[in-house]
């Protein structure tokens, strides 16, 4: 039976930088950034490489989405102050950067009997008429599940790789255990 694999698609973390921020002078300088106070109080920051989205807000609280690593958040950030600095907005001390989400896509490479699946775990809801996946809550890993017959999954809530890694091969074992776990010929 072929391993499970996991890959992150999503980080998203907030970034504190502990000052305010003029909004207008980025918006002014900056040609990467996007600002239109009418329609939303924060300034859009993409970066092409890594390819993220930052949202910055004038009370310094920042929002960077897109990362597929917790390095490519922090790359985005010292990216973003670097350009902010050549740009001459001045930024003291440094940020505070912390995890809020990570999303990863993950493949069983084995089908899930979910009926069976949602009769014999916890935490677990499944109503096919409503939503075709098994929606699994791992609590010990603070994180949450959407399993597929296919063997398909999503997993949501993990705050570092490592957590995301963890979860999926604890899944994995205990739907191994749980004999609803069919390899795919």
């Amino acid at each position: 039976m072929a391993k499970p694999r996991y890959k992150i698609e999503n980080v998203v973390a907030s970034v504190t930088l502990n000052q305010t921020i003029d909004l207008n002078a980025i918006a002014g300088a900056v040609f990467k950034a996007e600002y239109n106070p009418d329609q939303f109080p924060g300034l859009v920051y993409r970066l092409d490489r890594p390819k993220t989205a930052t949202l910055i807000f004038s009370s310094g609280k920042m929002v960077c989405t897109g990362g597929k690593s917790e390095k490519d958040v922090y790359k985005t950030v010292r990216k973003i102050i670097q350009e902010l600095r050549a740009h001459k907005i001045v930024i003291v001390g440094e940020p505070k950067i912390q995890i809020q989400n990570i999303v990863a896509s993950a493949n069983l490479n084995a089908e899930i009997n979910l009926e069976k699946a949602a009769y014999l775990l916890e935490n677990a809801m499944y109503e096919p008429e409503q939503f075709p996946g098994l929606i699994y809550r791992m609590e010990d890993e603070g994180v949450v599940m959407l399993l597929f017959s296919s063997g398909k999954m999503v997993v949501t809530g993990a705050k570092k790789e490592e957590d995301v890694k963890r979860a999926v091969n604890k899944i994995y074992e205990k739907l191994k255990e749980l004999g609803v776990l069919y390899v795919k010929e």
